[in-house]
């Protein structure tokens, strides 16, 4: 990947808009002034969509870097008070959507801060698997009540994906195991239920614990409405041989969605570690991971 400097950092997307501490204290002054003089710390994480600035002790900032993540805001502030009160974890709470200005051109959002640390598998409590477990069957089992949009992981059409995939399989070295992986996944049958909420981006840097349990998740800017494959994945994002097994023995689906689910955990592995390498060693470090994880099963 080539990277491009942004004011003295590398950015991880070409066109990403910059951001620092005093940008956000002008936003905060102009806007929302009750919080200004809050003081504005610079939160490093493994996101690739926002810039987070903590806003005093109980409040965050989210910029979007790029374009693709300039609506999130707003559906944010929509989407997540309607999921929150089914779920067994914490979800952000939108508390105010900011508007674009001359020097910054995106909608943008305040929310309240979530405690807890991302961590490692090997790090957490042995009933994180069921905790996973709870929190998709929680999720999966919310009315849809006319959601359409569908995620960028765990939509009903993996072959568009066929030929990025492939070319990011040989970029890495051709596995040809990776390749049978991918095949596999492609040659399930499709699911033919309804479509089922996810949040089709659950790995170890958007789950939050507290003590070794998980109490929280993060950056839903992926949530949607598909095959409920797209959140099995953190069986290999985020978990090791022992944890899947538990985990999988928590869920009820049956191997052609576990086949689709290891499809769309190294869709996100494979385009994702040749692109975030150099400027994301968070997310790098998680594809890393998984594909290990994936690799260990053949």
């Amino acid at each position: 990947m080539r990277r491009h400097r942004i004011v003295g950092e590398w950015s991880m997307h070409v066109g990403e808009i910059a951001t620092d501490v005093s940008l956000v204290d002008e936003l905060i002054r102009t806007q929302f002034p009750r919080w200004h003089g809050l003081q504005i710390t610079k939160v490093a994480h493994g996101g690739t969509d926002h810039a987070i600035y903590r806003l005093g002790d109980e409040l965050a900032v989210r910029l979007p870097r790029i374009d693709r993540a300039k609506h999130q805001a707003g559906r944010d502030a929509v989407m997540l008070p309607t999921l929150a009160p089914h779920l067994p974890v914490a979800v952000p709470e939108p508390l105010a959507l900011g508007e674009p200005t001359e020097n910054y051109s995106f909608p943008w959002s305040v929310v309240r801060w979530l405690t807890g640390d991302t961590a490692t598998v090997d790090a957490v409590r042995a009933d994180t698997p069921v905790r996973l477990a709870e929190l998709i069957h929680a999720l999966q089992g919310i009315e849809v009540n006319g959601e359409q949009r569908a995620p960028h992981r765990g939509h009903a059409h993996q072959e568009r994906d066929d030929d990025q995939v492939r070319e990011c399989i040989a970029e890495l070295g051709g596995d040809r195991r990776l390749v049978e992986v991918w095949q596999e996944a492609l040659d399930a049958p499709r699911w033919d239920g309804p479509g089922r909420w996810l949040h089709a981006d659950l790995h170890g840097g958007n789950l939050l614990f507290t003590d070794g349990e998980l109490t929280g998740v993060v950056d839903w800017g992926c949530a949607g409405v598909g095959d409920p494959a797209g959140d099995l994945m953190p069986a290999w994002l985020f978990l090791d041989e022992k944890g899947r097994r538990a985990f999988r023995r928590e869920l009820s689906f049956d191997d052609a969605t576990w086949a689709r689910a290891r499809g769309w955990a190294l869709h996100l592995a494979v385009i994702g570690l040749p692109y975030y390498r150099d400027t994301n060693p968070v997310f790098a470090d998680i594809c890393r991971h998984t594909l290990n994880q994936l690799l260990a099963e053949r």
